[in-house]
């Protein structure tokens, strides 16, 4: 089985000794659709793994290497057929984790999958990321409190991330994070959710190392306020929204710096901008230098 990015240091080390390395904090989305990939007569399966080979060695033959990697692992559950015993895309999947731990050793690959249950089924999901694809971290979702998170936490050991769902960048995130609560330690201030949620993370990360949050850039607001909270602590961060959604690189990392939070432990995600800013197929012939260009603009913008 294939060990992950370094696993004889804690995840808070493998963040700060990635991001110096390389120079930047960008976490890069490997999120792609089918639809939009260069056309060939390949299976699904070879068509994903040729197009990401050729696009990570054109990176490496630029010089252009990302802080993380985070591949949604419903892009490629989709593609399989498992009442046909077809899982193309859970084989392509298990390429590219082999890619990237030959192209890009000691760089975190963060399974965005957003798992969250209780007991022995949290237990499962721990294991299917950590066990099964070898991450190094994980996404998932608070929604059942610390019977949810604790699984994921125990399985972490401080060798592993555990990113917990705390503002996201969608544009619905309002109707529930935003809803009114009570502070959960002292149960006196009310708070918006994703402030309560931020506050146990915090909580459980002094128990857990590791332990970090989810918070998009497109909430430019409360990412200052998050970040603020966390700029003492030592708290990862996994920021989407930039690109797509309408974020910019550029005003997360004058955030971040603004409120005095180690930049290292950061991570600002871009998915299609960087793997298909064509958005619609087919791809262009010069797809791979429009995957460059943008890739190599990311990097200088999340520069440390």
């Amino acid at each position: 089985m294939p060990e992950t990015a370094n696993s004889s240091i804690s995840y808070i080390e493998m963040l700060r000794t990635s991001a110096r390395r390389v120079g930047n904090c960008t976490c890069m989305g490997l999120d792609p659709i089918i639809e939009v990939l260069p056309e060939s007569q390949k299976d699904i399966r070879s068509r994903l793994t040729s197009f990401f080979e050729s696009l990570f060695k054109a990176m490496i033959s630029r010089g252009l290497r990302p802080a993380a990697f985070k591949p949604n692992i419903g892009y490629y559950a989709v593609l399989d057929r498992p009442r046909e015993h077809v899982f193309d895309g859970s084989l392509a999947l298990a390429d590219i984790f082999g890619m990237l731990r030959a192209l890009f050793p000691n760089i975190p690959v963060i399974l965005d999958s957003k798992r969250g249950d209780i007991a022995r089924s949290s237990e499962n999901y721990a294991k299917e990321a950590f066990d099964c694809w070898n991450a190094d971290a994980i996404t998932i979702s608070p929604f059942m409190g610390s019977d949810s998170v604790g699984p994921f936490e125990k399985a972490n050991d401080g060798k592993r991330g555990v990113y917990v769902l705390t503002r996201t960048s969608n544009p619905g995130a309002r109707d529930v994070q935003g809803l009114p609560t009570v502070d959960p330690v002292d149960e006196k201030d009310i708070y918006p959710l994703h402030k309560a949620v931020a506050i146990l993370v915090s909580s459980w990360a002094n128990d857990r190392p590791g332990t970090g949050a989810v918070v998009g850039a497109t909430s430019i607001r409360e990412l200052g306020e998050i970040a603020a909270w966390f700029s003492q602590k030592e708290i990862p961060m996994l920021i989407p929204g930039v690109g797509a959604q309408g974020a910019t690189a550029p005003i997360t990392m004058e955030v971040l710096q603004t409120a005095g939070y180690e930049l290292p432990l950061a991570r600002i995600n871009s998915s299609s901008a960087l793997t298909h800013p064509w958005k619609t197929g087919p791809a262009p012939s010069d797809h791979i230098d429009r995957c460059l260009h943008n890739i190599d603009r990311m990097l200088r913008e999340t520069a440390l």
